[in-house]
């Protein structure tokens, strides 16, 4: 099993899934929408250690602003990443505007900000721009 715990984009009501079990598009148990697994999966800052630091699985989260043009430019990496890794590893984007304390708890000073988490702890992480090549060691 490779369970990780999702809000709800919609109803924001936590749910356990388990990711590897993706491909059955699993749904919400409070309001029944569907869970898109293979695209990144937004985090707010008060779900970040339940759903980044408590998954069964490798977590790549890109730290990103919705003014900021590098971080524009690097989502569609991060999208086909989300799509070849579905089931195996969760993409997930958080708004560091949204979550300025998790900022400061990973010292991010530049975004776009990516990093790597397994069981709980960040063990790699790369800044800026870096193309799809820049991040291949974080979606490994």
């Amino acid at each position: 099993m490779a369970n990780v715990t999702l809000a709800c984009q919609f109803c924001g009501t936590l749910n356990r899934i388990d990711l590897s079990r993706y491909h059955a598009r699993p749904k919400c148990g409070e309001c029944g929408k569907p869970f898109l697994l293979d695209r990144p999966v937004k985090v707010e800052e008060e779900h970040f250690d339940t759903t980044v630091l408590k998954a069964e699985v490798p977590v790549l989260v890109d730290f990103y602003a919705d003014w900021c043009g590098p971080c524009r430019m690097m989502a569609p990496i991060l999208d086909e990443i989300a799509q070849e890794k579905a089931g195996k590893m969760l993409v997930a984007k958080v708004d560091t505007d949204r979550a300025p304390n998790l900022g400061m708890r990973y010292g991010i000073r530049s975004i776009p900000f990516f990093a790597r988490f397994e069981k709980g702890k960040m063990v790699k992480n790369v800044v800026g721009a870096v193309g799809r090549e820049g991040l291949k060691d974080l979606a490994a």
